[in-house]
């Protein structure tokens, strides 16, 4: 196995794991205000279509960006109605916004089959970074959505854990009985990371169509937004965890498709189970722990009504 076979890996690593970063990290937000969303799937989906959809029509491929952002943050607007103002069940209602995200993105999709894009999201070499030995190939050779997931999800830590902003996300998502005697709305503060988290799970999604493969092709997503349900279990509701989590899941990936494309003997539809295995697994190790080890939001999924207070 030679150097440019592994580096060619690792900046697939890099690739693959981009879409899980930025569900993830949505995710990760809208769990640390207290609300469960899984519905990611349905919400990559979503923006996975209507990104190809207007990038087509527009020949704009941000365009199709904002659409895909759009999308999946209505169909998290959606779920952020059900879960805080009516305090319906959040499993069921994230769940079947899965479903209808599935079944919509299949109905939307079907004309635009084998269309191709006029102008996707490249590679850019950043000035400088990229000529750095090794790292330079990997790491800054790669689109400008990989390089804003990172961004965004060290924003995003930098949010949570050195503002007023962060710091009441987390008082909600721990104690919105405490957040809401000391002033703090909680249902305004759910309602945003709710929404924000459907906007990158849509982001996620219109990376695959616009910029990994460009296209559009029905379920193309495969699993990952249940891949990064697990992610923010196994980074602890950490930004900074998830970034590697999703590399390592990211990694995974791209070396059950390199080990195909080879000829190692190993049955595909094993090397293609790895990654749901990993997931299994991490769910597994995760949930035999305390859920306050573990770093969850005591209210995780708790529905709060100030009227009961």
């Amino acid at each position: 196995m030679d150097l440019n076979y592994i580096l060619a890996l690792l900046a697939a690593t890099i690739a693959l794991g981009t879409p899980i970063l930025l569900a993830a990290s949505g995710e990760l937000m809208t769990e640390k205000s207290g609300i469960l969303n899984l519905g990611v799937e349905g919400m990559m989906l979503t923006g996975a279509v209507l990104g190809f959809i207007f990038a087509v029509s527009s020949g704009n491929a941000w365009v199709g960006i904002l659409a895909a952002m759009l999308g999946g943050g209505s169909l998290a607007a959606i779920h952020a109605f059900i879960s805080i103002t009516m305090q319906g069940n959040q499993v069921v209602s994230g769940l079947a916004l899965t479903i209808f995200g599935t079944g919509l993105s299949g109905f939307l999709g079907k004309n635009y089959l084998g269309v191709s894009i006029q102008d996707p999201f490249r590679p850019l070499a950043l000035p400088f970074l990229s000529d750095i030995p090794w790292l330079g190939s990997v790491l800054f050779q790669q689109d400008l959505l990989v390089y804003a997931s990172l961004m965004l999800a060290l924003l995003f830590w930098y949010i949570l854990y050195r503002t007023g902003l962060g710091l009441n996300i987390r008082a909600v998502g721990e104690d919105p009985a405490a957040a809401d005697a000391v002033g703090i709305n909680v249902k305004r503060v759910r309602y945003f990371c709710t929404i924000l988290g459907g906007i990158m799970a849509g982001l996620g999604g219109a990376y695959l169509s616009l910029a990994y493969a460009p296209s559009w092709q029905e379920n193309m997503t495969a699993g990952r937004g249940w891949i990064a349900v697990a992610l923010v279990i196994f980074a602890l509701w950490n930004p900074l965890r998830a970034i590697l989590g999703a590399y390592l899941f990211g990694g995974i990936q791209a070396l059950t498709v390199r080990l195909q494309t080879i000829g190692v003997e190993i049955s595909p539809f094993f090397l293609n189970m790895l990654p749901y295995l990993l997931t299994i697994f991490v769910l597994v190790m995760v949930t035999v722990r305390k859920k306050s080890d573990a770093g969850a939001p005591r209210a995780l999924s708790v529905f709060y009504d100030r009227e009961e207070r």
